[in-house]
């Protein structure tokens, strides 16, 4: 085995855990902020400012760190990661000292998601970047499932509870993080050729403007994906961790399939014709969801029967789709011009994509509150038709590259 296919191994054992660990933290943060805390659908707005100022700021760092290569970078934020969720798991700190160390999870978290990405695409080989992303996706869909029926399973025997003094899931996610700091340890020694200090410094160019364009509407509807299509079934159909893991878990298991197939369909039909088709089933999903919760919202649904499997159905559709996301990060390495060019450029996208978060996700709180959920869906419906066009300026520049 040489020494690139034993850095692909580690590298996949790092995203299966990775994947268990968000599961058992990021994945259940919106209940524990509803359990722990008892939130409004406002606040949860608000909370998302710490939660997405790191994916702002993230840039910088990384820039600033760069002289660390990828790797090392990538284990700081395995620690970072670990370290506040030890000291949530440990205490119920008072809110606002909550959101200190939940923005030092996020912090991990988003330093993580560019590093990770550049290294996938590092190990990647030449002409399987949609392929190789597709399996590294994959992979770690599989271990998010598992951490949904860890989820199930805790809740449902009163293992795991967010009103107990000691929050154990989070304990547990906290050494998962641990052991990847470890394997990022091993990966740095096995691939010299990856762990390279590289000169990151912010790049912005004319070629890349599309996936800047692309990058900020995703970021200012994901937040609506990420945020308030769950908020429909805690808030307004009243369901607990237990619930939602189990809707991870139905998600996370047509993903396993589902998501190597996208990796595939990148490398045959092109990147552009992808995020059209994503941008497709997002309007659908976001009409469906601003129906449904208009109707729960006024009266005309009841929380039960029909209307409860159409939520579940829409939930469980959502979180497939977000598996899409690959399809940017394979999208910006074929625009490339230059090697270097990819993780800065993946770090401004997500610096882009997480100013218009927090604007979307406060904006959005606002617009539940004041005037109901269902606006909250109709904008992130107009986002869509918008992510739509850009996609289909990308396959006609596509087209006319290679023609040329």
């Amino acid at each position: 085995m040489n020494k690139n296919q034993k850095a692909v191994r580690i590298f996949f054992v790092i995203t299966a855990l990775t994947g268990l660990g968000l599961g058992l933290s990021d994945g259940v943060f919106a209940n524990y902020f509803k359990d722990a805390y008892q939130i409004d659908a406002f606040q949860r707005g608000i909370i998302e400012i710490p939660r997405e100022t790191p994916g702002v700021i993230s840039l910088f760092i990384i820039s600033g760190l760069a002289f660390l290569g990828d790797v090392k970078l990538s284990a700081i934020a395995q620690i970072l990661s670990a370290v506040s969720l030890v000291v949530l798991g440990l205490y119920t700190p008072a809110f606002g000292v909550m959101l200190v160390f939940l923005f030092i999870n996020s912090l991990g978290m988003h330093m993580f998601m560019p590093l990770g990405d550049s290294i996938g695409l590092s190990l990647a080989g030449k002409g399987s970047f949609g392929t190789m992303m597709g399996r590294f996706n994959g992979v770690r869909t599989a271990f998010t499932m598992t951490a949904g029926i860890l989820v199930f399973v805790g809740f449902k025997t009163g293992f795991f509870s967010f009103t107990a003094p000691v929050k154990i899931i989070f304990l547990i996610a906290a050494f998962l993080f641990a052991v990847v700091f470890v394997l990022m340890i091993a990966i740095h020694r096995t691939d010299s050729e990856i762990s390279k200090p590289k000169k990151v410094k912010i790049v912005i160019r004319k070629e890349y403007s599309t996936y800047y364009l692309i990058s900020m509407l995703y970021g200012a509807r994901k937040q609506i994906m990420f945020v308030y299509g769950p908020w429909v079934l805690i808030d307004l159909l009243g369901f607990g961790a237990d619930t939602m893991a189990l809707l991870a878990i139905s998600g996370a298991a047509v993903g396993i399939f589902f998501i190597p197939a996208v990796g595939r369909w990148i490398d045959r039909f092109g990147t552009a014709r992808i995020m059209t088709i994503e941008a497709a089933c997002f309007f659908v999903i976001y009409i469906a969801y601003g129906v449904l919760s208009a109707g729960l919202h006024n009266g005309a649904f009841v929380a039960a029967g029909l209307t409860v499997v159409i939520a579940f159905i829409l939930n469980m559709i959502d979180r497939m789709t977000m598996q899409f996301t690959l399809v940017r990060s394979v999208y910006m390495r074929r625009i490339a011009l230059f090697d270097e060019d990819v993780t800065p450029t993946l770090s401004l996208g997500l610096t882009l994509d997480h100013t218009l978060s927090i604007l979307s996700a406060v904006f959005c709180g606002w617009l539940w509150s004041e005037f109901g959920p269902q606006y909250v869906f109709v904008f992130a419906a107009m986002l869509s038709v918008a992510n739509m066009a850009v996609a289909r300026y990308c396959a006609k520049k596509e087209k006319v590259e290679k023609a040329v």
